[in-house]
């Protein structure tokens, strides 16, 4: 049974990231408020469950949250910030959309950076306290929630890609970097949605090399 709240007695916010190791792509973010008794024993981190599951547990978090939202950052940001800064910044995003404000974060992972709310278009005076964890998809509903609409939305939304770009298998691999990925991109190039600033063929060298 995942555990509902890190912090007692605040309104508590989870996160997770999607698309951190795609080659192609924008890295998406979702940040999610339960109710502070909320339990769901379907709820687990999103990798460990089926794509349908996955599907029918994104209706559920959006009609029982207090607060969702999804955070988005482009394939020409990570290129230009690297994909830490990116998915740290897709979760500000996310954070900033939230119809609930929280008092404290908790992040899957090992790493995050302060998050300062703003009021009326001025930042708060000092940052939310926020907790990182390892592998918090799978110890807090939170966390669970937010990694399965994060990956939800952006299969969507690579499905909508590979649609225009069906060479490259996306509906399938969903931008990570599979063989058949690999191969169309030996093949056909590059497209706009790729990163330029990831080593797209697995050979160490950077994609600039070939055309597109």
């Amino acid at each position: 049974m995942l555990k509902g709240h890190y912090y007692e007695g605040k309104i508590e916010a989870g996160c997770d990231e999607a698309g951190r190791g795609c080659l192609a792509g924008s890295v998406y973010a979702a940040a999610v408020i339960l109710p502070e008794d909320y339990q769901n024993e379907l709820l687990n981190d999103s990798k460990q469950l089926s794509e349908k599951r996955r599907y029918e547990l994104r209706e559920i978090i959006q009609r029982d949250a207090l607060a969702w939202a999804v955070g988005i950052v482009t394939p020409e940001e990570i290129d230009r910030i690297n994909i830490l800064n990116a998915s740290i910044l897709a979760m500000h995003r996310a954070l900033d959309q939230l119809k609930v404000r929280p008092e404290a974060i908790i992040v899957d992972g090992n790493r995050f950076r302060p998050y300062r709310p703003e009021v009326g278009g001025i930042s708060a005076d000092a940052p939310l306290p926020h907790t990182t964890i390892v592998k918090g998809d799978a110890k807090y509903l939170s966390i669970a929630a937010a990694s399965i609409l994060a990956k939800t939305y952006r299969d969507d939304y690579m499905n909508r890609l590979a649609e225009e770009y069906p060479q490259y298998d996306w509906h399938s691999n969903k931008g990570y970097p599979t063989k058949k990925h690999r191969d169309a991109i030996r093949q056909y190039g590059i497209t706009p949605y790729h990163r330029r600033s990831y080593n797209l063929l697995g050979d160490g060298q950077l994609s600039f090399d070939f055309g597109e």
